[in-house]
């Protein structure tokens, strides 16, 4: 598990799973009903994507998400 605090780190994350998996950025877009652009600007750590966009990413990408308090009480 890999932590997430905050855009940079989300985006730093796609491309790196992206790139593992042998996607280009216009086939992971294309993959997920989305352009390109949405998918460069989320690798760049944008802090105003779309969530739901954004999951729509993960989910291509076989990426849930999980959510905890910083102080382990989720």
């Amino acid at each position: 598990m890999k932590q997430i605090t905050d855009a940079k780190s989300l985006g730093a994350l796609v491309k790196q799973v992206r790139k593992s998996q042998g996607l280009t950025q216009e086939q992971l877009a294309a993959a997920c009903g989305l352009g390109r652009r949405f998918v460069v600007e989320l690798e760049r750590g944008k802090p105003t994507s779309h969530i739901g966009k954004i999951m729509q990413v993960l989910s291509a990408l076989g990426l849930t998400l999980n959510v905890a308090d910083r102080k382990g009480e989720l």
